[in-house]
Parts: structure tokens; C-alpha cells; sequence
């Protein structure tokens, strides 16, 4: 992948994002006409009344949370890769590209809320809060793991960037 794809990427997927849940929070009818979009009606009764507006405290403080173990994944694979230890998931190079790795972990958090985003719409509330805990749980875990790493057995060696 070129450095200018990559640089588009990280600029266009986070800009992008938004901009379609706007434009997905409306309907075009005849003669240019915008409606309103109305949320998906519950069929339990008690679950009727769950409504709620997406951006509230708990959603903000879930997103924050969110964000903040995309970016502890950030600094702990940084840090375990200037040990020399080599990433499993991603390839070495896409992680050692800093520009690049931000903005992986930039788009990883917005999918979140762009998910959460569409199962509000949905109607369903609860799956809407479980994507955030749920990316927050494995993205921790991710985290300890990532910082419990010891050295690899050929020593601590530069990024690829930096040979």
C-alpha cells in the first residue's frame, strides 16, 4: 500500500463516517423533499419506553471508553514492538507506520459508534451499549496482554522505520 493511499485512508474513512450517519438520519422524497427518519418501534411494551437519544451520558462515556482502549492498544503494541517483539495480527510494517497505525485505530473507534449508531436506529438499545462494552473488554484485554510481553529471544531491536 503507497503512503499516499494510506495517508487518504486515514483522512477519508474518519471524515466519511459521520457524514454518512447524517446522511442516513434522513429520507428523500418527491420533488427534493427531506423527511425525518423515525426509530424502529419495539414490540415489548416495557422495552417501548427504552428510547433514548444516541449522543446521552452513557453513550459519551461508553465512546470515551472506547477510545480510550483503542489508544492504550496504540501505545502497548508500540511499545512491546521497540522490544523486538513482532505483531501477530497486523503486519509488522502497518504498525510501525505510525500515521498509518493512528488511523486504523482512529477507524476501529469510529466503526464502534458508527454500529452503535445503527442498532439505535434499529431500535435496539441494549445491543447498542453491549458493541461499546464489548470492544472495550477485548480491546483491555488486548492491552494487558500486550504490556505483560516480555523480550524476544533476539533482543530489543528499532521499529523497521528506524533501521
Amino acid at each position: 500500500m503507497s503512503l499516499a493511499l494510506a495517508s487518504f485512508l486515514c483522512v477519508a474513512v474518519p471524515l466519511y463516517l459521520p457524514a454518512a450517519i447524517f446522511w442516513a438520519q434522513t429520507e428523500y422524497l418527491d420533488a427534493g423533499t427531506v423527511k425525518q427518519s423515525e426509530p424502529a418501534k419495539s414490540l415489548d411494551p416495557a422495552l417501548a419506553n427504552a428510547s433514548h437519544r444516541f449522543w446521552n451520558k452513557t453513550n459519551l462515556a461508553l465512546f470515551t471508553g472506547t477510545a480510550a482502549a483503542r489508544a492504550l492498544d496504540y501505545t502497548s503494541t508500540r511499545q512491546f514492538r521497540s522490544r523486538g517483539i513482532d505483531e501477530r495480527l497486523l503486519t509488522n510494517g502497518i504498525v510501525d507506520n505510525k500515521p498509518l497505525f493512528v488511523g486504523l485505530e482512529t477507524a476501529a473507534t469510529a466503526a464502534s459508534i458508527a454500529v452503535s449508531y445503527w442498532l439505535h436506529k434499529e431500535g435496539h438499545h441494549r445491543l447498542e451499549r453491549w458493541v461499546s462494552m464489548t470492544h472495550i473488554g477485548v480491546a483491555a484485554f488486548g492491552d494487558i496482554h500486550n504490556y505483560r510481553l516480555g523480550h524476544s529471544q533476539a533482543g530489543p531491536r528499532a521499529p523497521a522505520g528506524f533501521r
